[in-house]
Order: structure tokens, then C-alpha cells, then sequence
């Protein structure tokens, strides 16, 4: 807020309120601020053309063994084709995978019906977790067939 002095009516020291708004300095930064960007921008382009080789990454060694969970609509739970349930999830988990074999390095695939309600799975997750298995993949459909 601005004040006006002098002017019509009233004494040599009265003040008059001004409500125009000075927009100078706001134009003067966004101009500033253009001229940054634009002398900015080129710079993080890349420019320099480069001939890339071809990547040939060797596929990953594969587990001996997979090990599926299977979650049927219905609530059963199967370690490959063997039934289990979820408070024995874990023993029965340990005996497919094996002694020699890691808990926490070994991963987990896991196929589950569309059907099948979040709770039955999170409980299957939360076991496998409470058990030392946290690398875990999901099994879908291949979506090309």
C-alpha cells in the first residue's frame, strides 16, 4: 500500500491511500527467471551422438528347483501339487526347498486364482514373511495367447 502526498483538498501533510499495485518487480524476476531457463535448458540436452553396442546380457541362472504356491478360489493352499494350509505353511515350505538352500535368498512363486479374496492372500504373504522367505514373485497369464 502506497501513500500519496500532496495533491487536491486537504492540508500539505495529509496522506491519501493508493491502491495500485506496482507489478514491475514481479515482471523484472519472471524475466530474470526466463532468461535463466532458457540458457539452461540447452545445456541439459544431450548433444554428443554416440554409436551404443548392443547389450547381450547371459540369462540368469535359474533356481534347481521352482517353487510355486498355488491359492485356489475355494481358500486351499498347495506347495507345488501338495496340499498345505496356512498355519503349516512354512514347515511344509522348508521341506520343498530344502536344508542346503537359503530362506531369504530363495524365491517364491506364487499363482492365485483371480478370484481369490486379498485376506487369504495377505495371510499367505504374511506367513511366507514370518517364516524368512521375502523374495517372492507373482505368477500371471500371459497376456499373449
Amino acid at each position: 500500500m502506497g501513500a500519496k502526498l500532496g495533491g487536491s483538498g486537504g492540508g500539505k501533510y495529509e496522506e491519501e491511500a493508493n491502491s495500485t499495485i506496482n507489478v514491475t518487480p514481479f515482471v523484472d524476476v519472471m524475466l530474470v527467471l526466463l532468461i535463466i531457463f532458457m540458457v539452461a535448458a540447452p545445456l541439459a540436452a544431450v548433444t554428443v551422438k554416440v554409436n551404443l553396442p548392443l547389450a547381450v546380457a547371459k540369462p540368469g541362472v535359474n533356481p534347481p528347483k521352482p517353487v510355486y504356491i498355488s491359492l485356489q478360489e475355494n481358500g486351499r493352499i498347495y506347495i507345488q501339487d501338495f496340499p498345505s494350509d496356512l498355519a503349516t505353511l512354512g514347515d511344509d515350505l522348508r521341506k520343498q526347498v530344502g536344508t542346503k538352500r537359503d530362506p531369504a535368498h530363495e524365491r517364491i512363486f506364487i499363482r492365485g486364482d483371480k478370484n481369490v479374496t486379498y485376506g487369504d492372500f495377505m495371510g499367505v504373504m504374511n506367513m511366507l514373511q514370518d517364516n524368512g522367505f521375502y523374495s517372492v514373485a507373482l505368477v500371471g497369464e500371459d497376456n499373449n495367447k
